[in-house]
């Protein structure tokens, strides 16, 4: 009977332990990053240092980016005037002393290099 009793524990921690780690599996897949959208990240940044150029309800007459589809469109050309320092041709945004931030800057590049999803 002891003999018996002994196995069943045994055979229960295994189960127990297995399960254990499996569970830690899960959690680490579940913490992943959530990859960039325009939505969530990228619009806010525009509407924030484009505006109101870029913004026509806001009196803008350039190409209009408060819409997904020019964003997309315009990525690489808007990445690399928002590269240039500001006192070299095309910088952007216009009339301001400062570029963005790297990290902001990072928002665009990261946005495109994870596939330019809209939501």
């Amino acid at each position: 009977m002891k003999r018996y009793s002994v196995l069943f524990l045994l055979a229960m921690t295994v189960f127990v332990l297995s399960y254990c780690s499996s569970a830690k599996k899960a959690t680490v897949s579940k913490m992943e990053t959530p990859k960039l959208a325009y939505e969530n990240s990228v619009q806010t940044i525009i509407a924030a240092n484009c505006s109101p150029c870029h913004i026509p309800e806001k009196g803008g007459r350039k190409k209009s980016y408060d819409n997904y589809a020019n964003v997309k469109a315009d990525i690489d050309e808007m990445i690399r005037r928002i590269e240039l320092n500001p006192d070299e041709k095309d910088f952007m945004p216009f009339k301001k002393t400062e570029k963005l931030s790297d990290s902001t800057i990072a928002v665009f590049k990261q946005w495109k290099s994870e596939g330019l999803l809209e939501k």
